[in-house]
């Protein structure tokens, strides 16, 4: 499949957030320390018992929103465009104040958002968009690209894992309206 991944302001996230985040939920992980998490952790894919719909964009986060919490001016969306149409998109944070995942560091991005949409995933895009966020980051001085996600997002974690991200840190109740999911933050080191 042929597309083509651009830079673009902000000002289209509107149709960046029509692309559907929504995945299905058919295993999680149950995580493990190995030596209290001084020698990691150990990930260990369990299937859930009734399969359910994650939609991130249901809550509160959707990408609209992310302007009235923040300032948006050193953030970049990219999109892949083929056939037409965006096929998928990332959005990269940097040196914003007050957004806790960028650890008040100018050295540290945070890949905030990744997303493709349902026909074309497993196609590659994600993957592209993901070597494309690093690049940025990369080319913005950081020594580092973080992710969060988490332990029901699977296939999510099986994908920044083959990016050669690794995981840092495991947060348990990091969302207090869903205590039975635990946060999991993936490093890139640039």
């Amino acid at each position: 499949m042929s597309f083509t991944i651009v830079e673009q302001s902000v000002v289209t996230l509107r149709s960046y957030g029509e692309l559907p985040i929504a995945f299905t939920v058919a295993s999680q992980y149950r995580i493990a320390a190995i030596d209290g998490g001084k020698g990691g952790w150990r990930l260990t894919e369990e299937r859930v018992e009734r399969p359910f719909v994650k939609d991130y964009d249901a809550g509160s986060e959707r990408p609209l929103r992310w302007a009235q919490k923040w300032d948006l001016s050193h953030w970049v969306v990219l999109a892949a465009i083929g056939v037409g149409m965006r096929l998928g998109g990332a959005v990269v944070a940097w040196n914003t104040p007050g957004v806790n995942m960028l650890e008040e560091r100018d050295d540290l991005a945070v890949l905030w958002d990744l997303r493709v949409h349902p026909e074309h995933r497993r196609k590659g895009i994600g993957a592209q968009l993901f070597r494309h966020a690093a690049a940025w980051a990369r080319a913005k001085g950081c020594r580092q690209l973080k992710v969060e996600t988490q332990n029901i997002n699977v296939p999510a974690c099986k994908f920044y894992a083959k990016q050669g991200c690794y995981l840092g840190a495991v947060h348990y109740g990091a969302y207090p309206e869903y205590p039975d999911e635990a946060q999991l933050l993936w490093y890139l080191d640039l």
